[in-house]
């Protein structure tokens, strides 16, 4: 994804970012803003899925004084010349609205409610949207020519679950960030931890991890300063490979000591699987096993690089 915003990045051309609520669009958005020609300029944010219907046009081309000594008001297309407008949530913008934006769009001019004089600017747009907008097309709920010209550069944002493998780098930067920010002990998190977190759906996406990170900072007791898989929310931790979850009591005591090394390999596998995003290379390493003994291994348990519960 960095990789494609920084060869959009300095280009003019307008992007349509998806993903789902919470992965982040807003800041891909404004890292194109930033690695852009326009950086210096201004980045406008319209939030569409906000804004009430009957407002759209009021915040997009502005007021003209509608009698003697009225203020005029401008909107955001204004404020934004020389620099960039986000359209969040694009699809939420009225139907009568997207189609006297798409001439906007098309001519960079406009004229404000209420005026006679069209207005022109130099504005880059960037649109997002958590939305299927083909499939908005096919409901009639989003105009088509309004697509072609926000999308000339699609970018779709992963959901977090599609990306695993960044969980612990993500969940240490906010742990981090936030311990600076409120002058607290920073905090680790344990490997039983981060598998847990690695086994979570995670439907509010980064969002949702990060506000995770500032709850466990803010609530874990003073003087702990590793937090492990148990002082997670049971939301979280269900789903977790259950050798993050064995417990003194186990029945694994009771059974032969074959059965119970296997059930321990197959247990540790999967973690270490997990914390590796099923990378075999990179899972062999840590371990200490060849590739190919730990393919043999894995067979033999009956473990495959998708499972992440037992």
């Amino acid at each position: 994804m960095r990789g494609q915003i920084e060869r959009v990045a300095p280009t003019n051309s307008r992007v349509l970012i998806t993903g789902p609520a919470g992965s982040g669009k807003e800041i891909a958005a404004r890292m194109v803003h930033a690695r852009s020609r326009r950086g210096a300029g201004p980045f406008i944010a319209l939030n569409c899925a906000t804004l009430a219907p009957n407002r759209f046009e009021e915040e997009l081309f502005g007021i003209e004084g509608l009698s003697e000594g009225a203020m005029r008001r401008t909107g955001v297309l204004e404020r934004a010349h020389k620099g960039t407008l986000l359209l969040d949530e694009v699809a939420d913008m009225p139907l009568e609205t997207q189609g006297k934006i798409v001439r906007a769009l098309q001519d960079q001019t406009f004229e404000r409610l209420g005026g006679a004089t069209r207005v022109k600017v130099d504005v880059r747009v960037i649109a997002t949207t958590n939305r299927d907008l083909q499939g908005e097309i096919s409901l009639g709920r989003f105009r088509e020519d309004l697509y072609y010209r926000l999308a000339v550069v699609p970018l779709r944002l992963p959901s977090l679950r599609e990306r695993r493998e960044d969980i612990p780098a993500l969940a240490q930067h906010f742990l981090r960030r936030y311990a600076e920010n409120a002058g607290l002990a920073p905090r680790e998190l344990s490997v039983d931890a981060l598998a847990a977190l690695q086994s979570y759906e995670w439907p509010g996406n980064i969002r949702e991890l990060r506000n995770l990170m500032e709850r466990l900072l803010i609530m874990v007791p003073n003087g702990q300063d590793l937090i492990r898989a148990d002082m997670l929310p049971n939301t979280v931790s269900q789903g977790a490979p259950s050798m993050t979850r064995l417990d003194a009591g186990a029945d694994v005591m009771a059974l032969p000591l074959r059965e119970a090394r296997d059930l321990f390999e197959t247990q540790y596998l999967q973690v270490q699987l997990l914390r590796f995003g099923g990378n075999i290379s990179r899972t062999a390493n840590f371990v200490g096993m060849e590739r190919s003994a730990l393919h043999r291994k894995l067979k033999q348990l009956g473990v495959t690089p998708e499972d992440r519960t037992l």
